[in-house]
């Protein structure tokens, strides 16, 4: 058995649901102000337009990440398919190995300090939910 397969799906999901609530918490953070935007986006923003953008989308899309992963979970009515979330949970993957890769080279220290174990993290929880039948 794989080191993978031995987490275990519901410490997989649940652990992500927490991980993906901090990381919606930290945006609306940075859309309040309360963060500056320049810890963000590697570093890249220019100004507030730009991270009210940014952030929304953002916000948008770590809410359906959570929508496919609590389906994934059983924790809510599932509105997708096994096979559609099977499918979003793969570009998980991809998407947070990739997101590793850049925030090893992000402009912003902090962001390379925080954010890299993180998506790390998500990329293995991801993969593990994605290889579940």
């Amino acid at each position: 058995m794989s080191v993978i397969k031995k987490i275990k799906i519901k410490i997989a999901v649940n652990t992500m649901l927490v991980l993906l609530s901090f990381v919606l918490v930290f945006h609306l953070l940075v859309l309040l102000g309360i963060i500056p935007f320049s810890i963000v986006w590697g570093g890249r923003l220019q100004n507030a337009s730009q991270m009210y953008v940014f952030e929304a989308v953002s916000i948008i899309i770590n809410l359906f990440i959570i929508s496919a992963i609590a389906m994934k979970g059983v924790y809510i009515k599932q509105f997708l398919s096994k096979r559609t979330i099977r499918f979003i949970l793969w570009v998980l993957v991809v998407v947070f190995s990739l997101n590793t890769v850049g925030n090893i080279f992000s402009e912003s220290t902090l962001e390379t300090i925080l954010f890299t174990p993180l998506t790390l993290i998500s990329a293995i929880l991801c993969y593990r939910m994605a290889i579940e039948k």
